[in-house]
């Protein structure tokens, strides 16, 4: 049982180190996914639910922002705040074109490898 908790420890930890060492934030990732989550939201007509996923989309691009600034996190920062605000009102579709756009940027802020995850539509199409 020892040796179980242990093992699991030390690959939590292994995990950690190696999304640090690529140089991506737990937060970054944790924005990533609440934003995918409101475009989701915003896709089926619940502009609360988009707000409700942005906001903690929000909270964590901050946060990734204090330990790594760049532009890309300061765009998707802005664009998340513009979906907030259509969400508020209402707008589910130009909120979820707020949120596509904020995940675009937050997607180019981290390493090459989550870059290279988008599909061809998002950066540029074939």
């Amino acid at each position: 049982m020892r040796c179980a908790a242990l093992s699991a420890i030390g690959g939590l930890a292994l995990l950690l180190s190696t999304t640090v060492a690529l140089g991506q934030s737990p937060h970054l990732v944790d924005a990533v996914t609440h934003t995918q989550a409101a475009i989701a939201q915003g896709k089926q007509g619940y502009p609360d639910a988009l707000v409700a996923q942005a906001r903690e989309a929000l909270k964590h691009a901050e946060a990734a922002n204090k330990e790594v600034p760049g532009s890309h996190l300061d765009e998707g920062i802005r664009w998340l705040k513009q979906a907030i605000e259509q969400g508020r009102q209402g707008q589910a579709e130009v909120a979820t074109q707020a949120a596509e756009r904020a995940l675009a940027q937050l997607s180019a802020s981290g390493p090459p490898s989550a870059r290279s995850a988008q599909s061809p539509q998002e950066e540029g199409g074939y």
